[in-house]
């Protein structure tokens, strides 16, 4: 049949691996480094893909292909996320960094787990004494962009969820020690995106044990999309999950918790 599907101009495509990631379906894999359409009947020609392309490599034809196929697609879904589940339960990982697997082509994207413990318990001890301890990274994972971050990556299972603007670490001076320690970290901005997070997200509380989520926004109005999309996902997940939101001024301080 004769429809409508998306065409990757591999001479632009630098690999990064976001269209990837943002294709619901998993029409698309990286290949030797570049950004391939794996299946036909995976594709559903809406194009989530276009938008989160940063070099535009990424457009709709019109050509003969086989038709969507919803239940090869869930099957596919299902066949993923049993895999990721069984490797994070059967690769042995280091105490320094757990490298589950890798998601796609970009090395911006290969998922990595740090052992924060001895780091975490070491700042409570000087917490106690007037001696000064060097300040150490509380980050557990990476990646830590929304758009980068795999649905099924192991560390979300069990996680207690952080979802920062990308602008109050900036402004918050103590942002690891309060906020990022303990818990899993994905940060966004709505604006500079043009994105709507909310389906990531959904997908990611769904399909994963998320035992929490705090959600980090500053007070500026296009913060609200942040705000928004982590609210609509928590919906839309049909899960009961402990949440909140905490707002930052734009000279650093807690307005509201």
């Amino acid at each position: 049949m004769i429809r409508r599907i998306i065409h990757i101009n591999e001479e632009k495509c630098n690999g990064c691996g976001a269209c990837a990631d943002a294709c619901h379906e998993s029409a698309i894999g990286m290949v030797n480094g570049k950004a391939k359409l794996l299946r036909d009947d995976y594709c559903d020609g809406l194009g989530d893909c276009l938008p989160a392309c940063p070099t535009g490599a990424i457009t709709f034809e019109e050509r003969e292909a086989a038709a969507y196929d919803e239940a090869a697609v869930m099957a596919n879904k299902q066949k993923k996320k049993a895999s990721a589940i069984n490797t994070a339960q059967s690769v042995p990982q280091s105490n320094e960094a757990k490298k589950a697997h890798t998601a796609h082509g970009c090395p911006g994207q290969r998922i990595a787990q740090f052992n924060r413990q001895n780091t975490a318990d070491s700042a409570s001890d000087n917490e106690t004494t007037s001696t000064p301890a060097a300040i150490t990274s509380q980050l557990s994972q990476w990646p830590v962009q929304i758009k980068l971050a795999p649905v099924t990556a192991p560390y979300f299972n069990g996680a207690k969820l952080l979802i920062a603007a990308d602008c109050t670490a900036y402004a918050y001076a103590n942002f690891h020690k309060e906020f990022i320690r303990g818990k899993v970290t994905l940060i966004g901005c709505p604006k500079l995106d043009a994105v709507d997070y909310s389906e990531k997200l959904t997908e990611i509380i769904r399909n994963n044990d998320i035992k929490s989520v705090t959600v980090l926004r500053m007070e500026v109005p296009c913060c609200g999309g942040l705000e928004h999309a982590a609210v609509t996902a928590l919906k839309n997940s049909g899960k009961f999950i402990p949440w909140n939101v905490v707002t930052f001024s734009v000279d650093g301080r807690i307005l509201d918790r």
